[in-house]
C-alpha cells in the first residue's frame, strides 16, 4: 500500500489548507444506477451465473433457520492481485428482531469465477519471477561486464503505478460491463514489481525439487494430490461446504430492502482538525433504571472505557457523513468499539504484531489467513430502512468483512464456472448501555 498523500487546497479566503487523502475508498448510495448496477445496497442478489445460484444454506440464518435478506452486493474484482478472477461479495442479515445480536444472524458469501487459463498463467508468472530473482541474486556477486555503461550510461528501471480499479468489470477479469467505481488507477492493488517482492526467494535447485513434487502429485489420486500439492493445501479439520439447497421462490422469501446503488465513490479525505460531533449525537449512559447509589461513578467509568473508541469512530465518519461502505483490500478496519469480542480480537492481534487481520478467523476452505476487505457504515442503515416506518430497526455500528487472502475457489469448481464460499462477518453492535439523544 502506498502511504497516505498530502495535498494543498485553497480555501474560500484564499488561504492554503492541508488535508490527507487515505487509501480507503468510500462508497455513497444513490438511486441512480449510473453505468453499472452490480454494486448496491438492498434488493435481491445477482449471481455470477444467472439461474445457477449457490446453495441457499449459505444465506440461511443460523438461529431461526429462515432465509436472510441482502444488505450489500459488491463488485470486488482486483485484476492486479487476482488476474482473471471475477469476484463479488454478498452480505446478508436476518430481519427477525429475535435474532439480532446473536452469532449467525449475519453472513457473507464470496462469489468467484476464474477465467480459463488464468491459474496457469499466474503460476507461470510466479515461476518466472522466482527464476529472475535467482538470476539476480547470482549476478549481484559478479562485477558488471560494462562498468562504464553501468555507472554512467544505464537507464533507470521503470515501474508502473497504473492498474485497474478493484470494482471494474472488464476483459481482464472476465466481466462484461462498465463499473461506477472505475478510476484511472487501482489504489488498493500494489504494482506488479511490489507484489513480486513478497514472493519467497528460492534457489533454482529448490524450484526444481518443488516442481518435481507437484508433477508427482498430479499423477496420484485426487485425495493424495490435494494433500501433497504445495499450491492447494487441504486440512480435514476445515469446515466443509454446506450441502446444496435450492432457493425458495421470491414470494416465499423475506421482503428485500429497497435498492440504493453505490454509483458514487471517492477516496477518503480527512481534515487536519477533526470535526466535533454535535451534542445531539453524543452517547450518554441511560441510568434511569439503575440503583440509587454510584450512578455518577459508573457513568464516569463507562465513558472513560467506551466513549473514547466510539468518539474516534464517530469523528472519522463525521468528516464524510454519508459514506455507506469503506473499502480497502488488505487494509485496516475502522473499529466501532475495542471492548466487544470483534474489537478485542482485532486489537489484540494488532498489539501482538500480527496485524489487525490476524484477529480474523482463517479461511474455512483452504486454511489461508483472511484479510479485511470492506465494512458497512451506519449510514447504510438509513438507506436500507428508508421505507421503514418503525424506529426499531437494525442496530449494528458496523459490519466488517474478512475474506480469504488467496481468493481461493470452492472445491470441485472448474475454471470458467462460478463457485461460492462463506466468508467472515464481524458485527459490532451498538452499545445497549448507551442511548442516543
Amino acid at each position: 500500500m502506498a502511504p497516505p498523500k498530502q495535498y494543498d487546497s485553497e480555501s474560500s479566503e484564499g488561504e492554503e489548507d492541508d488535508y490527507t487523502e487515505t487509501n480507503v475508498l468510500l462508497g455513497y448510495a444513490s438511486k441512480d444506477p449510473g453505468d453499472d448496477s452490480i454494486s448496491r445496497l438492498g434488493g435481491r442478489p445477482d449471481w455470477l451465473e444467472a439461474g445457477k445460484p449457490p446453495s441457499a444454506a449459505l444465506a440461511r440464518c443460523k438461529i431461526c433457520k429462515d432465509h436472510m435478506v441482502l444488505l450489500l452486493q459488491l463488485n470486488a474484482e482486483l485484476p492486479t492481485q487476482f488476474p482473471g478472477h471475477e469476484r463479488r461479495l454478498y452480505v446478508f442479515s436476518c430481519k427477525r428482531k429475535s435474532c439480532r445480536r446473536r452469532d449467525g444472524s449475519t453472513s457473507v458469501i464470496r462469489g468467484l469465477r476464474v477465467e480459463p487459463g488464468a491459474k496457469a498463467a499466474s503460476t507461470a508468472e510466479k515461476k518466472e519471477d522466482k527464476k529472475s530473482k535467482a538470476e539476480e541474486k547470482n549476478n549481484t556477486a559478479k562485477p558488471p561486464s560494462n562498468l562504464g555503461e553501468t555507472l554512467f550510461g544505464s537507464k533507470g528501471l521503470g515501474t508502473s503505478s497504473g492498474s485497474a480499479n478493484p470494482f471494474a468489470t472488464g476483459p481482464s477479469a472476465g466481466g462484461n460491463s462498465s463499473n461506477p467505481f472505475a478510476s484511472p488507477s487501482n489504489p488498493f492493488a500494489a504494482p506488479a514489481t511490489t507484489a513480486q517482492k513478497t514472493t519467497t526467494e528460492t534457489r533454482p535447485e529448490e524450484d526444481e525439487a518443488k516442481t518435481k513434487v507437484e508433477e508427482e502429485a498430479k499423477s496420484l489420486p485426487k485425495s493424495f494430490a490435494e494433500t501433497l500439492s504445495l499450491n492447494n493445501p487441504q486440512d480435514p479439520s476445515l469446515n466443509p461446504p454446506p450441502p446444496p439447497e435450492p432457493w425458495p421462490t421470491e414470494t416465499d422469501q423475506p421482503s428485500p430492502y429497497p435498492v440504493s446503488y453505490l454509483s458514487e465513490a471517492e477516496f477518503e479525505t480527512l481534515d487536519p482538525t477533526p470535526q466535533t460531533i454535535p451534542q445531539a449525537t453524543r452517547m450518554d449512559v441511560d441510568d434511569s433504571s439503575g440503583a440509587s447509589g454510584g450512578g455518577k461513578e459508573d457513568k464516569e467509568v463507562f465513558e472513560s472505557s467506551m466513549d473514547f473508541d466510539f468518539q474516534k469512530f464517530a469523528d472519522r465518519l463525521a468528516q464524510n457523513p454519508e459514506q455507506s461502505i469503506r473499502y480497502e483490500f488488505a487494509g485496516q478496519p475502522l473499529l466501532y468499539s475495542k471492548t466487544d469480542a470483534v474489537g478485542q480480537a482485532i486489537t489484540a492481534a494488532h498489539a501482538a504484531g500480527g496485524g489487525a487481520n490476524r484477529g480474523i478467523p482463517r479461511c474455512g476452505n483452504c486454511g489461508a489467513p483472511r484479510t479485511f476487505e470492506v465494512q458497512l457504515c451506519p449510514h447504510a442503515i438509513t438507506e436500507l430502512e428508508t421505507d421503514e416506518m418503525s424506529l426499531d430497526g437494525m442496530d449494528w455500528g458496523t459490519i466488517i468483512v474478512g475474506v480469504c487472502e488467496r481468493d481461493c475457489q470452492a472445491r470441485g469448481v472448474k475454471e470458467g464456472e462460478a463457485g461460492y464460499l462463506p466468508e467472515w462477518a464481524g458485527v459490532q453492535w451498538e452499545e445497549l448501555t448507551a442511548a442516543r439523544r
